[in-house]
């Protein structure tokens, strides 16, 4: 079933998205490949076929395959990670599941020990940008663009 397009039905929303991406993206300490890390660990959790296809791809241009395909699995595998792409994951999945964990403390100390003010914050406003774009890519089922 065709769903809507929303970044068609509504420009106005998509340009008001886009721009919290944008400023996340460009404006913004973080490195780009945690960003993305980021983005896909997010989206996975979400289950945003557009969104962990995009930036799956995204990653592979600067990470090996395996390190991509091991994301799910980062706890089993941090020695992949660097210290502060394990403390992103970790608040990306604390945030992104706030019903669940209500951001406890325990998590916020140790990403607070890994970004400084302006970087954690920045880094929240990243994960809350993806879960706003995952929350309407998955419903109206954004395509996947498929290769054989």
């Amino acid at each position: 079933m065709n769903r809507l397009n929303w970044f068609e039905v509504s420009p106005n929303g998509a340009k008001a998205l886009m721009g919290v991406h944008h400023y996340v993206t460009k404006n913004t300490n973080l490195p780009e490949q945690l960003i993305h890390l980021v983005f896909l660990r997010v989206s996975q959790i979400n289950g945003c076929a557009h969104c962990i296809d995009l930036h799956s791809r995204d990653l592979r241009k600067t990470m090996s395959v395996e390190k991509v395909a091991l994301v799910p699995v980062w706890h089993e595998v941090s020695h992949l990670f660097s210290d502060q792409e394990c403390a992103a994951l970790a608040w990306a999945e604390e945030v992104t599941l706030v019903s669940e964990t209500h951001a406890s403390d325990a998590a916020y100390t140790a990403a607070s020990g890994a970004f400084g003010d302006q970087d954690l914050v920045d880094l929240t406003i990243a994960i809350a940008a993806m879960n706003a774009f995952n929350r309407l890519g998955a419903p109206f089922r954004m395509p996947v663009p498929v290769k054989a």
